[in-house]
């Protein structure tokens, strides 16, 4: 997956690497930046992070939590965020892979598997550079506090019979809560082929737009992270139908899983960064060396713990073999689901 084909990439740095700068200006490799006249990477001075979607979302708070971890801790000097949302993170995709800076970490993970494929992006997962899993986190189907729906089965039983008369909102269409949603029905007997016209499944490019769509009462219910309505949750806004994960919620521990509701399903959301796709052997080192610091730092470790989210660490080699496999299983999923031919 990992493209080794460009040499020559600007790298962006702070203040702090002027001095750095100057003194590669005058090295034997004729001052080329990202790489030292022995061949290694130029020591990361300010990392760019990109999140693919608007802010308030799962990969907006990942993105944020990760450059405050980076610059908390003092692994580098800078690591502004950019929002670049849209279709399901394959607008900030295809941002990057026209990125000429190999200091850039995109976060992205299981929803951006599914909405490369049911978008039919151009740009590809495995034209990219894949840095580090970081994350997973339980998804939470979720109902209005005055809803009708008093359980998971009371939800699915209502789209079965009255089909696109109930509305779910959750990420972007092909992602992780659409999946989730599909796998629900087919569970109940839904025919494959039948899903797409009986559920009514409303995409959103942020946790903040489906809070919104589900107080103001114009759906009625909604799948997300765990993190994006933990809040809501507790605050008596929304009431949680139940988890994803095969235990309980670390920050939703009363909340039954779908396998207690009799449902026999488990599926998690994983979130992790990749970079643009044709850097130096070098410079992928060189990020993998930093995300790899960064998942030991204080601060990343209070950031997860303060989210609830999962530790689901893997770096390098390990990350691509098993983006492979998780973009083939997502192709089978959607396939079994009748989201893609």
């Amino acid at each position: 997956m990992h493209r080794s084909t460009r040499t020559s990439a600007i790298v962006r740095i702070g203040l702090a690497g002027a001095a750095a700068l100057a003194l590669a200006a005058c090295s034997s490799n004729g001052g080329a930046p990202g790489a030292s006249g022995d061949g290694e990477a130029a020591a990361i001075q300010a990392v760019n992070v990109i999140a693919p979607a608007d802010p308030g979302g799962g990969w907006d708070q990942t993105a944020r939590a990760v450059s405050a971890a980076l610059t908390e801790d003092g692994l580098v000097g800078q690591a502004p965020v950019e929002n670049i949302g849209g279709a399901g993170g394959t607008v900030g995709l295809a941002s990057l892979a026209t990125e000429t800076d190999p200091n850039t970490l995109m976060v992205m993970g299981s929803v951006m598997v599914g909405a490369v494929e049911t978008n039919a992006s151009d740009s590809r997962i495995e034209d990219m550079t894949p840095i580090a899993k970081l994350t997973e986190e339980p998804l939470v189907v979720v109902v209005p506090a005055d809803s009708e729906f008093q359980s998971l089965q009371d939800l699915v039983d209502a789209v079965v019979e009255q089909g696109q008369g109930v509305t779910i909102t959750g990420g972007s269409a092909g992602g992780i809560d659409h999946i989730l949603a599909g796998l629900l029905l087919t569970n109940a007997g839904v025919d494959a082929a039948e899903v797409p016209s009986t559920l009514n499944y409303v995409p959103n490019s942020g946790g903040g737009e489906a809070l919104t769509m589900l107080l103001g009462g114009t759906v009625q219910a909604g799948i997300s992270g765990v993190g994006e309505f933990s809040e809501s949750v507790l605050s008596g806004d929304l009431r949680a139908l139940a988890v994803s994960s095969a235990e309980p919620a670390a920050a939703l521990p009363d909340v039954p899983t779908i396998q207690d509701e009799g449902i026999d399903l488990a599926i998690t959301n994983w979130r992790g960064v990749i970079a643009p796709g044709g850097i130096s052997d070098e410079e992928r080192q060189a990020l993998i060396d930093l995300v790899t610091d960064l998942h030991a730092s204080e601060a990343w470790t209070a950031q997860v713990e303060e989210k609830g989210w999962t530790d689901a660490f893997v770096a390098g080699d390990e990350f691509d073999a098993f983006l492979t496999d998780e973009i083939a299983t997502t192709q089978e999923t959607l396939r079994t689901i009748g989201l893609i031919e």
